[in-house]
């Protein structure tokens, strides 16, 4: 391996599964001036033809799903079978974009008024830098990516260095459904040198998902020019468990979705209230329903949680739990409860039960599977300590009552507010969040005008006389 290449490592066999090419600082320019050349000819272009592209690209990224699938695996240990969904829901989101595409960036007329016309254009804004996340590695691209292409734009994916092999399967996608040479592009780069391209003249958005700490460094990056920045950075999301709930229903949806995917997503159920009445019956039932997921090779049909994606994030994973525990939380849910695999990054399935709210398990984003479980008395107090967070990405509450759902759901600080499901995105609704989550959205028909620049035509058609 050269500092011109990136080591691929197997999480779960621990292997050398391979090496990408680097960009150098030297090819920043042009990759962007490539990128710009794509877009002057592609604005050009007529809303159903840019559609029609994005679904050739379906075409292609479905009939490549299983390789895809099993790259994601190999990258960064998903099981197999989950890798299958997120093809699958990729393409979902990408259909639903492509058929709200020629709605959303439509001419807006204005009122007659006489001897003028009058319309707003949502135009593209250039070149788009995505820098996409591994956790999701496609979910996660195709919220911007797709919508860019549609809005006119062309795109450069500098996707996670877990996950390469994700923005070269966009990029090639494209490319095999006829798209213009460089129109997406995929890169991968250092710190140094992303943050050179970030830089670049040439560029006209930046879309980031990932740490806190890395949206205020893509901030700082391109603090000194005047383009939009889109940050999607995180959550410590919460769930309230009311005494009327489905029980199990509830049980089944909080388990799933805090530990699928092994907790590595921004949107995961990270910390859970529940009413006091049903404390100790949810707990029993979550702890066993816990028990029974299987760790392994994430290839094998048996596997519902793979190893994590990175080897150091189990050692704060466990500093999180045993300061929970040291602070009055019980562990109720731990490796002991598992057959643990001899090879790979494993952290397993925890629960800890009233951790008091101070603890970083309750405050700080863990993104893995742990869980903190705490009582509360009633809305009031719930509430109080789902608003309790840096974070607002998403919350979820568990109840029988649609109305008292939409009046907790108003006084709750998050991007998205769910009654009886968690961890999902609907494509039709945007996706931002609030406080140190981020800025911005993506997804729905916000995310697409997002990628846009307003026109305004203000045009004189009679002369006074």
């Amino acid at each position: 391996m050269s500092a011109h290449e990136l080591k691929l490592v197997n999480p779960y066999t621990e292997s050398v599964i391979g090496f990408v090419p680097l960009l150098q600082d030297s090819e920043v320019n042009g990759v962007v001036a490539r990128a710009r050349n794509a877009f002057r000819a592609w604005r050009a272009t007529f809303p159903g033809e840019r559609a029609a592209l994005c679904a050739r690209f379906c075409d292609v990224f479905r009939s490549r799903s299983e390789q895809i699938a099993a790259d994601i695996t190999a990258q960064m240990g998903k099981p197999l079978q989950q890798a299958r969904n997120e093809v699958n829901g990729m393409l979902d989101r990408t259909a639903h974009m492509i058929a709200i595409a020629d709605m959303t960036l439509a001419d807006e007329w204005l009122p007659d008024k006489p001897g003028f016309k009058r319309y707003i254009r949502h135009e593209p804004l250039g070149v788009v830098v995505d820098i996409a996340a591994w956790n999701y590695p496609l979910l996660i691209a195709v919220n911007v990516v797709v919508p860019a292409v549609l809005a006119g734009n062309a795109v450069i994916i500098k996707h996670s260095s877990r996950t390469p092999l994700c923005g070269e399967a966009f990029a090639d996608a494209f490319a095999a459904a006829g798209a213009p040479e460089d129109l997406v592009q995929s890169v991968n780069a250092s710190h140094d040198v992303t943050e050179k391209l970030l830089q670049h003249s040439g560029v006209d958005f930046v879309s980031f998902t990932g740490s806190v700490r890395g949206g205020h460094e893509v901030s700082a990056s391109v603090a000194s020019r005047f383009i939009d920045v889109g940050l999607e950075l995180g959550g410590k999301d919460p769930a309230y468990v009311c005494a009327d709930a489905p029980f199990q229903y509830a049980v089944d949806n909080c388990v799933d979705g805090a530990f699928y995917n092994a907790g590595q997503s921004c949107c995961a159920v990270e910390r859970i209230y529940v009413d006091r009445s049903i404390y100790k019956d949810f707990v029993e039932a979550y702890c066993a329903k816990t028990k029974e997921y299987v760790l392994g090779d994430p290839v094998a049909a048996s596997t519902t949680i793979g190893p994590l994606a990175q080897a150091g994030s189990g050692g704060f994973l466990a500093q999180q739990v045993e300061a929970a525990i040291r602070d009055g939380g019980r562990l109720v849910v731990s490796s002991k409860d598992f057959q643990m695999p001899e090879t790979g990054w494993f952290f397993a399935p925890t629960v800890v039960v009233d951790a008091p709210q101070t603890t970083s398990l309750m405050q700080e984003e863990s993104f893995g599977p742990v869980i903190g479980i705490t009582p509360v008395s009633g809305d009031d107090e719930a509430i109080s300590r789902m608003n309790d967070s840096p974070y607002g990405l998403t919350a979820s509450i568990w109840t029988a009552d649609y109305e008292r759902a939409v009046r907790i759901g108003e006084r709750v600080e998050t991007g998205t507010f769910y009654m009886n499901r968690c961890d999902y995105l609907d494509p039709a609704l945007p996706w931002c969040g609030v406080k140190d989550t981020g800025r911005g959205a993506t997804l729905s028909h916000y995310g697409l005008l997002k990628l846009t620049r307003l026109k305004s035509m203000h045009l004189r058609t009679e002369i006074p006389g």
